[in-house]
């Protein structure tokens, strides 16, 4: 099956799933996890200015079928605050018939900062986002460990900046959620370590299958680092890269990831976020959809 066929196969009128028997995990009670789309994956579309931040509900559901998103901070950046804006687009989400799921959140500062002045103002910045989360529906806001020293240093700056936004979120009932995003973060058992420092039950990880790279030539093992992330997930990211011939990721076993999420007893969202060049976005999108399907 060429993409030209592909495409037509999965369309929104009649999305085929085509794989063997063996492969299919639903069942009768219905699918053990439910699918949203990752604002990034339509990245490209959104710098060039071909899809607006406001629109991205919309597209989801008309031209892929899902019915829950989760935003990017980085496309709304400077109008988080403007309830004007936020409200238009919890109007389009509604309308449409689209649950968002949560925020995922960059660029306002190092919560694992060493200098506790410099944590503040970090921590201080992720707040407006809980409470655009809050309006919109979210359960969650995305955020990243980072911040200087080793893997000690940084497990108690980042616990300490991590604990204080999840105490702010607890009231407005949002989960803080912290992805393997590179650096320490991207080893499993540290991040894992982390979490059970900061013991905070609105505190979490968002697994990404892809995002296990420490530093250049370093890669943490992705599955080993997917099931000690797992325990705390509030959120799963099925990052992918490209599809062979029978639209199975090139990069990841998906087979296998799903497998340990499936075991972990995870019953939540699981985020397309396709990153690749090979495919248009919105085929690279309809890849994911697919392949999630067939173990859905």
């Amino acid at each position: 099956m060429d993409r030209r066929d592909f495409v037509k196969k999965t369309s929104i009128a009649g999305l085929g799933i085509i794989a063997a028997p063996s492969l299919i995990t639903s069942c009768s009670s219905g699918p053990w996890f439910e699918i949203s789309l990752a604002e990034w994956s339509l990245h490209k579309a959104l710098n060039k200015g071909s899809l607006q931040h406001l629109s991205f509900p919309e597209k989801a559901k008309r031209e892929f079928g899902i019915t829950a998103v989760e935003y990017v901070s980085t496309f709304f950046k400077g109008l988080v605050e403007d309830r004007n804006y936020v409200g238009e687009l919890k109007k389009s989400a509604d309308y449409h018939g689209v649950k968002s799921v949560l925020i995922m959140v960059d660029g306002e500062g190092s919560l694992g900062a060493g200098d506790e002045k410099e944590r503040i103002i970090a921590v201080n910045n992720h707040k407006k986002w809980v409470e655009a989360a809050k309006f919109l529906g979210c359960h969650s806001i995305r955020v990243n460990a980072r911040g200087p020293g080793g893997p000690e240093e940084l497990a108690k700056t980042a616990a300490a900046g991590l604990r204080s936004l999840s105490e702010f979120a607890q009231p407005y009932d949002i989960g803080v959620i912290v992805e393997n995003h590179g650096g320490l973060s991207s080893n499993g058992a540290w991040l894992a370590g982390v979490m059970k420092e900061v013991d905070l039950p609105n505190c979490g990880t968002l697994p990404d299958f892809g995002n296990f790279r420490i530093a250049e030539g370093e890669e943490y093992d992705r599955y080993l680092g997917t099931k000690e992330l797992m325990p705390f997930a509030k959120g799963v990211s099925a990052k992918s890269y490209d599809f062979d011939s029978d639209g199975l990721e090139t990069t990841i076993d998906f087979e296998k990831m799903l497998k340990i999420v499936k075991k972990s007893g995870y019953r939540g969202y699981i985020g397309i976020e396709y990153e690749g060049s090979n495919l248009p976005e919105d085929e690279g999108i309809l890849y994911t959809k697919r392949l999630l399907k067939m173990y859905q």
